[in-house]
């Protein structure tokens, strides 16, 4: 069988992670890869399984609704579209761009239009206002992939035009660079 990608949404409490890798485990499921994040007091997480090739999607899908009843989880379970998985729209290098400053709506909108623009993909995004006026409480952080095809100049030029046209400070680094700087 496939790869199936399973998500999870719903109120956090301790315990999700353990309570869906025990039910893929009791299922002879292979955990391949995992994400999760808490979004004020909402779990959502991802999971990459390899179910064994005699188990049926539907019935991991059961088993999951059966083992999380009365948790308020919404599990959905489909089939991992693996045949691009980790593949990059060509070669390139990962930049994380990071903007502070007041909040407003449609931040993440304006930019997220930018990259998209430019066909740059977001692998990872987070995004924090919790200071309305107060630049350091609001942080918006963007990891992408430029691939050799994508103008960065004019990419990161019209980043920096959007930033200052909205008034907050932006910082646009190479990955490697911006983790050596972070690095604790």
């Amino acid at each position: 069988m496939d790869k199936l990608i399973i998500s999870v949404l719903g109120k956090d409490r301790p315990g999700i992670v353990a309570a869906i890798s025990k039910s893929l485990y009791n299922l002879d499921c292979n955990l391949e890869n995992v994400n999760q994040v808490i979004l004020q007091d909402q779990f959502a997480g991802i999971f990459i399984v390899l179910p064994p090739k005699d188990l049926g999607i539907e019935t991991v899908k059961q088993t999951l609704i059966k083992d999380s009843a009365g948790t308020g989880l919404h599990i959905h379970v489909d089939v991992a579209d693996t045949d691009q998985a980790g593949d990059q729209a060509g070669e390139g290098e990962d930049f994380v761009i990071t903007t502070i400053g007041p909040d407003q709506k449609g931040l993440v909108a304006r930019f997220t239009k930018i990259i998209s623009d430019a066909n740059v993909n977001i692998s990872n995004l987070r995004a924090v206002f919790e200071g309305g006026d107060t630049p350091e409480a609001n942080v918006m952080v963007y990891e992408v992939y430029i691939t050799q095809d994508t103008d960065q100049k004019a990419l990161f030029s019209a980043l920096r035009d959007k930033a200052t046209e909205l008034g907050l400070d932006i910082s646009i680094q190479h990955k490697n660079i911006f983790q050596a700087i972070n690095k604790i």
